[in-house]
């Protein structure tokens, strides 16, 4: 028995865990309220895609006369499914390597329409593993039946989603409420036999559901429903990422027939407030941003004067209950960026509350959770990531921030390094001029692999519009420093934003081609601009040249129809910007004119075709930066006295022999240099917590020679900055 029931509705992610619940019972932990999670959405699958739910699936009635070619095929190779998909799950969740080659032969597996894109399968992964293909087969077999399912069951169904279309825009609750009032559905058998369950042996006073997105909604829903009918005593509660930006004018009495309490933004101190309520009532209870029914109408209450509490002290998330080596890896395509999102299991951990810029014009900024800017710090990440390493054995880490701050990136860095963790880390960018070379080789040193951002519309005019605070110059670079140091690259592309011409479209398109033409980026995704109520262009839609279609909320609010003053459908270009993309993260078809791409007539690109290369043509750069912090990366070091047989030295030299991971780096100093190098690599090492500036560097070297930076920029010491061995940040 537990007091709180902490509930994520399918569906999410197949790999990992989406960490809301989590990062709640984490902090739930810190105040000793017991709690009892679980990822509803994985439950399912895994009772859907085993053979007892495939014959479920088949034993659903059809008609085969009406049902597409391609249903016909999966329902004739029925008795095939049911034979491996037992097999299937558990290798997709690393139980089973060994499957791969079975897989691998392509007579293993039942073959319908997913399939038929295998025609470039040995291009596209003839430099990935034989794991890595046979994960993208059953991924694709997988797909089959998920098709099969759509068609034949229930539309609504998806591996990532349900129901989507019922939480998307819903200015009004009528048609979820009317979706909520039909019959079950198939998937809903499933998902609320599991729930019973969970009921009975959790027994909870409250149900807390973290409804992260639009396809999460319907569930979440549906679950409440199911509670408040067959368990009226425990009471209801929703917060997460769907609540915080679309319910917060919610109006409509309905939705309170399903939920007890919705509440808003950070969750800690609302649902410690509820908590009180339901485990202790009282005729003095408090709420924090928290919508109830008071008086019979929707009453948003707020009259708690606890502050939130700092990012410090929320506590470690904690992913106890969750069936972590349950989970599935899927590969969709055959990018290793790509991959990321659906293969591995990754523990979830957030650098620093909101985001640090908070300026970008389409964005939510005027909502806490981006607003509120509260980094934490890196020793208490670095304890959190050591503690989460201990709990759940695993060694990876998404940071989930909405950008990461660099000066933050580069401690936590260092302190890993520091601690010497072996772990392997990604996150969210922005594209800062801060992230050079030096910076790029640390965070690759520290576990680094991959980085994702938005390089939005690829115009300089609309990036500024935008407020992005960065060039379409200087994420190239930043993008150049990133794939030399061995971290892939994903950039997160727009197309439509208000008063974007055609050929600014397609300039940016031709920006993206020679980006990944020359190697800087790795994987990417356009999506359409879509006008948010919380945003600034959002609040001030005049000022950007859009104007709103005016609609009264009673439920949901965030995404706003619009007209755009140009006229323009950019709907159209959706299909053309997406396989142009697909085929250059293949790395193929860079020489097909843009005009290939698209069914009508396009202009001609204006940016000249060797744009991004120019802007990579970086001068050396020999300016002395006092302020930049220096950090000696190495300790494995011999040093040699050599006597005087070289022309350009008056004494004798030293030779030194750097031993680097991957090669053998030699440089010869005049013997007192090298001396002083010596010192400085043993008194600067990582594990000294307290970085030298270069100032301070010069200032010693000075005491005892002449000319710092004629030293600093010498061939040997560039050698070892070039190597990594001395980095300036």
């Amino acid at each position: 028995m537990k007091d709180l029931l902490l509930i994520t509705p399918p569906f999410t992610q197949l790999n990992t865990p989406y960490p809301a619940t989590a990062y709640i019972k984490g902090f739930l932990n810190t105040k000793n309220i017991s709690s009892y999670q679980i990822d509803l959405g994985l439950d399912v699958i895994l009772e859907l895609f085993s053979k007892n739910g495939i014959r479920k699936i088949f034993e659903t009635e059809i008609n085969l006369q009406e049902i597409s070619e391609n249903s016909q095929r999966i329902y004739a190779l029925r008795e095939e499914y049911l034979k491996t998909i037992d097999q299937v799950i558990p290798f997709l969740q690393g139980k089973t390597p060994t499957l791969a080659r079975q897989i691998c032969s392509m007579n293993f597996l039942p073959e319908a329409s997913r399939f038929n894109q295998l025609d470039d399968m040995d291009f596209a992964f003839g430099n990935m593993g034989l794991q890595d293909k046979a994960k993208h087969l059953a991924t694709l077999y997988l797909e089959d039946i998920s098709d099969y399912i759509i068609e034949n069951i229930d539309s609504d169904f998806g591996f990532s989603r349900y129901a989507e279309r019922l939480g998307k825009s819903a200015n009004s609750f009528d048609e979820l409420y009317s979706k909520l009032s039909d019959d079950q559905t198939f998937i809903d058998n499933f998902t609320l036999e599991i729930l019973r369950e969970k009921l009975e042996s959790v027994q909870p006073k409250l149900v807390c559901f973290s409804v992260p997105f639009p396809g999460n909604l319907y569930a979440g829903f549906k679950c409440a429903q199911f509670i408040k009918k067959n368990y009226p005593h425990i009471k209801t509660a929703m917060g997460g990422g769907f609540p915080n930006t679309e319910l917060r004018e919610v109006k409509d009495q309905r939705v309170f027939e399903f939920f007890d309490f919705i509440t808003l933004d950070d969750g800690e101190v609302p649902l410690e407030l509820l908590c009180n309520s339901v485990l202790n009532p009282s005729p003095e209870t408090e709420y924090k941003r928290t919508f109830l029914i008071e008086n019979q109408k929707v009453t948003y209450k707020n009259n708690s004067k606890k502050h939130d509490y700092k990012q410090a002290d929320i506590g470690t998330p904690d992913y106890t209950d969750l069936k972590l080596d349950e989970y599935i890896s899927v590969i969709e395509i055959a990018n290793p960026m790509h991959s990321l999102w659906s293969d591995g299991r990754w523990n979830k951990l957030t650098m620093a509350h909101g985001c640090y810029w908070g300026k970008c014009t389409f964005c939510d900024i005027s909502l806490d959770y981006i607003k509120i800017y509260e980094p934490i710090s890196a020793k208490i990440l670095v304890d959190r990531m050591e503690e989460l390493i201990r709990t759940t054995g695993e060694t990876g880490f998404h940071f989930v921030d909405e950008a990461a701050p660099p000066a933050l990136m580069r401690e936590v860095a260092l302190e890993i390094l520091r601690r010497n963790l072996v772990v392997t880390w990604w996150t969210n960018i922005r594209f800062e001029k801060s992230f050079t070379r030096d910076l790029c080789y640390l965070l690759k040193l520290s576990g680094c692999v991959a980085v994702s951002g938005g390089l939005e519309v690829a115009s300089d005019r609309l990036l500024q519009l935008i407020d992005k605070g960065v060039s379409v110059e200087q994420v190239a670079r930043v993008t150049r420093n990133f794939t030399e140091a061995g971290i892939m690259v994903h950039a997160y592309l727009m197309y439509g934003y208000p008063t974007q011409t055609i050929q600014e479209t397609v300039d940016s398109l031709e920006m993206v081609r020679q980006m990944f033409e020359m190697g800087i980026l790795q994987s990417g995704f356009w999506h359409q601009f879509a006008m948010t109520a919380h945003s600034p262009v959002g609040i001030n839609p005049e000022e950007f040249g859009v104007t709103p279609v005016k609609e009264e909320i009673l439920f949901a609010n965030n995404d706003i129809d619009f007209t755009d003053k140009t006229g323009i459908d950019h709907s159209k270009f959706s299909f053309g910007l997406k396989k142009s993309l697909f085929n250059y993260m293949h790395g193929i078809n860079f020489e097909f004119p843009l005009q290939e791409w698209f069914d009508f007539k396009i202009p001609r690109p204006a940016v000249h075709p060797d744009y991004i290369h120019d802007c990579l043509l970086d001068d050396p750069s020999f300016n002395f930066k006092g302020n930049s912090k220096v950090v000696f990366l190495t300790k494995n070091v011999i040093a040699e006295n050599r006597v005087k047989n070289k022309k350009k030295y008056s004494g004798s030299y030293t030779l030194l022999t750097f031993h680097l991971k991957t090669n053998i780096i030699k440089i010869d100093l005049e013997q007192n240099k090298a001396e002083w190098l010596m010192k400085v690599l043993e008194e600067n090492s990582i594990e000294n917590p307290k970085k030298i500036t270069a100032q301070q560097l010069k200032n010693q070297f000075e005491e005892d020679f002449e000319d710092f930076e004629l030293f600093w920029f010498s061939k040997p010491i560039q050698q070892l900055r070039d190597n990594g061995v001395i980095l300036s940040l």
